[in-house]
């Protein structure tokens, strides 16, 4: 990391409390460590506009919206609205998408979680000046599932993603359409973001010292980019498509009421065996498709989708108190606290439609030629963070630097090390992987990391290995933390496939 950009994320930081030798957090949620406030009105949850190909356009510019009634905010779009539309394919589908950068500054997209051609993938290499456009060819290769895209600027993915440069990118094929799942107005795809607004109703975006080492934290929850959302829903069964495209925050995802979740697919696409599950943990980056019931909520009451508080250590100090400083998460590690992500309310009765289990024809999650396929060999990933700087096996980024070379065809394991002590969420492009094992820390393979995946959580102290095909498209990828801080700081890596 140059040192222009580090004192750029440095702000006018002062050093933060520490416990135990790891600083505090700037997570503050609706509920907690907030100085008193008047209690803000929830606003009509809105659901970004779908747009469609073959062909389309999107425009980066700078907008004002309206992101709760009567209250405006200048945002990066890459739509009319406060974050981007959400594209919608079919598997086979090919399409050819232009982006025209109308922003002050240099931008690209990039589709995370589709396999796509290197020209297609986003690099920062490939970023447009303002007043350019960029042409990109997708054919639609991956199975039906809840995909994303946002911003992949050098040094810039953070702020403008939480400016706005984000959006669902839904894929659909028949497999999916043999499930019966809630659709039309019972199908909620769901971006979740946190931001801080200043006085004025700006985003207020500059990390300072120990956010640069943890992350950056927003106090006030945004999901399809409105603040503190509510949206009425019948007394039946519906579908949330959960996007964690917050800059840091892992999210603890749960109902207010303590209702289950019916986790039915992830990154990748439908689960061949859904569970039911109290909460599920989010990183940025990751995505989980569920289903809630509010068959047997009474009309005129509400539930909400909430993020719960991570636990604090034994004997430590779990409670929040105020910026600068946040709750201890499991095993020591700061996450964040308490805060209500979106509320339902229960507005009609109807005739409750019961989702049971998938269609007996349901595939299972990977071809078997897939699953049998013994590995070329393994490789270590270990992830540092310390002395102000984010890197990958002792590296900072380098836009030219090659990392890794992969033979095309070749199934491998990546083990990603954390030695930091701090969350660090990995994300590959250009593949969807297997997670076969973690080591240390919460030892085991969670209920969401089940199936296909782009995106994976590694805590500290834990090692996660995952199975690695690399048989779609030849050309030069990346892999980092998908913290928007870490990877703009440096915690990324070029693999080339040839």
């Amino acid at each position: 990391m140059d040192r222009r950009h580090l004192l750029r994320l440095l702000g006018t930081a002062t050093a933060a409390p520490l416990f135990d030798g790891v600083p505090f957090l700037s997570a503050l949620g609706d509920t907690i460590g907030a100085s008193p406030r008047p209690r803000l009105a929830r606003a009509p949850l809105r659901l970004a506009p779908v747009v469609r190909g073959p062909e389309f356009t999107l425009r980066a510019q700078e907008r004002v919206v309206e992101i709760a009634p009567g209250v405006n905010a200048r945002v990066w779009s890459p739509g009319d609205g406060p974050v981007g539309p959400t594209v919608e394919a079919r598997a086979g589908e090919r399409l050819k998408i232009r982006l025209e950068n109308a922003l002050p500054e240099h931008t690209i997209l990039h589709w995370h979680g589709l396999r796509v051609p290197e020209a297609a993938d986003g690099h920062p290499r490939l970023a447009i000046a303002p007043g350019q456009h960029y042409d990109y060819d997708i054919p639609i290769i991956d199975r039906a599932g809840t995909y994303w895209y946002h911003s992949h600027a050098h040094h810039r993915t953070g702020i403008q993603a939480y400016r706005g440069m984000a959006g669902l990118f839904i894929v659909r094929d028949e497999h999916e359409s043999q499930w019966q799942l809630p659709a039309g107005a019972h199908e909620l795809p769901l971006l979740i973001q946190d931001r801080r607004l200043t006085a004025t109703g700006e985003f207020e975006y500059n990390p300072v010292m120990h956010e640069v080492m943890e992350g950056y934290f927003g106090d006030t929850p945004f999901v399809n980019g409105i603040r503190l959302p509510m949206h009425e829903v019948e007394t039946t069964t519906y579908r949330l498509r959960l996007v964690n495209a917050t800059t840091s925050r892992i999210l603890r995802l749960a109902l207010s009421n303590g209702a289950s979740l019916r986790l039915i697919g992830g990154d990748g696409g439908l689960f061949e065996h859904p569970e039911t599950v109290d909460s599920i943990d989010l990183a940025t980056g990751e995505r989980a498709d569920v289903l809630v019931d509010f068959s047997k909520v009474p009309v005129g009451q509400s539930v909400s989708l909430v993020s719960q508080p991570f636990p604090a250590p034994a004997g430590g100090m779990g409670m929040g108190m105020g910026r600068g400083m946040g709750r201890m998460g499991a095993g020591g590690i700061p996450q964040g606290g308490a805060m209500t992500l979106l509320e339902f309310r229960v507005a009609r009765a109807v005739t409750p439609t019961a989702w049971a289990s998938p269609p007996a024809t349901a595939r299972t999650i990977a071809p078997p030629e897939r699953s049998t396929r013994s590995p070329a060999r393994t490789r270590t990933f270990r992830f540092d963070s310390m002395a102000m700087q984010h890197a990958i096996n002792g590296r900072a980024f380098e836009m030219e630097r090659m990392d890794v070379t992969i033979p095309f065809g070749e199934t491998e394991i990546w083990q990603f090390e954390n030695a930091s002590a701090f969350p660090h969420p990995v994300h590959v492009h250009e593949v969807q992987f297997d997670v076969v094992q973690r080591i240390g820390g919460r030892g085991r393979i969670m209920p969401w990391e089940r199936g296909p995946k782009d995106t994976v959580l590694v805590m500290p102290g834990e090692q996660v290995r995952v199975r690695v095909i690399f048989d779609a498209y030849r050309g030069r990828f990346l892999m980092h933390c998908h913290n928007l801080v870490h990877e703009d700081a440096g915690m990324m890596l070029n693999f080339e496939i040839v």
